[in-house]
């Protein structure tokens, strides 16, 4: 399959799915919805799964998807995607998680590169205070996901 790149709305924004070699690469907020009736299986059950997940219906996604990155980002990722539906994770803890206790700020740079928010739930990770720091959607958004997800 070639790269395919479809957006469509859900109820927490538009989002943007890239898709290549029949796996998800790339989910962005925003974007200019133009959900297309025609387009690979794979978009339609992303648009379907992520739609689920912003009505609360659905709490795991189940889609193959793919992660390019830096083998530190992959393993940041990798352990962004264990933090459990309506669980929050610090910056220092997943720093701690991945075997570089003083790495927080890479972490936090790790999350800011994900590829695949909702997927790799990186909402869920938040200051040692409990303070929600930067998210790719906005803190509106993260604020928003939380409380979803509550």
């Amino acid at each position: 399959m070639e790269r395919f790149k479809g957006s469509f709305p859900t109820p927490i924004g538009v989002m943007t799915v890239t898709l290549e070699s029949e796996k998800i690469v790339e989910i962005q907020f925003g974007g200019h919805a133009t959900k297309r009736r025609q387009g690979p299986t794979l978009y339609h059950k992303a648009c379907e799964q992520i739609v689920e997940y912003a009505h609360g219906q659905r709490r795991h996604f189940e889609l193959p998807f793919s992660l390019r990155g830096t083998p530190f980002q992959k393993k940041v990722w990798k352990a962004m995607a264990r933090i459990p539906f309506g669980k929050r994770c610090s910056y220092k803890d997943l720093a701690r998680i991945v075997g570089s206790p003083k790495a927080f700020r890479a972490v936090g740079g790790a999350c800011h590169r994900n590829p695949l928010p909702l997927i790799i739930p990186c909402h869920r990770v938040v200051g040692a205070d409990g303070a929600l720091t930067g998210f790719a959607g906005g803190i509106g958004l993260k604020k928003r996901l939380l409380r979803l997800e509550e």
